[in-house]
């Protein structure tokens, strides 16, 4: 599965590469689209990024217009974050980049393969998510 998912995310990097970004690039954009607007601090947090790499990332999002920084009137140290139009389309053309990566990745499965495979890691995903994936053995 790791072999896999570390040779997915290649394919997905280096679409990513040929429009000049990165995974944590598209990683901002999809949840500033998914969650909407965010303070800076929270999204570092919800995308498990440190907070000084956070305000790199959205630098350069700012500076290639696809997203909207404004500080917070009411606390002047908070900086809420929000995708702009054009980042707005521009991840809809990297969700279908996504999605060619996706297909090339499970060409040799049929259909029904995939709602299995889909159906066995939602699963996985779910268990993890509940937080029972988390614990550990006892020594």
């Amino acid at each position: 599965m790791s072999r896999t998912g570390k040779a997915a995310r290649s394919r997905l990097a280096e679409r990513l590469a040929d429009r000049g970004l990165r995974l944590r690039h598209m990683a901002v954009l999809a949840a500033l689209v998914d969650f909407g607007p965010h303070v800076q601090r929270e999204l570092a947090a919800r995308l498990t990024i440190d907070r000084s790499d956070i305000v790199k990332i959205i630098d350069e999002l700012a500076a290639a217009g696809l997203v909207d920084r404004a500080r917070d009137l009411t606390d002047r140290r908070r900086v809420s974050v929000t995708v702009s139009p054009a980042g707005r389309a521009l991840f809809d053309r990297l969700q279908a980049d996504a999605a060619a990566v996706q297909e090339d990745v499970l060409a040799p499965l049929n259909a029904r393969e995939r709602a299995r495979l889909t159906a066995l890691l939602t699963r996985v995903h779910g268990h993890l998510q509940d937080g029972a994936g988390t614990r550990r053995p006892s020594r």
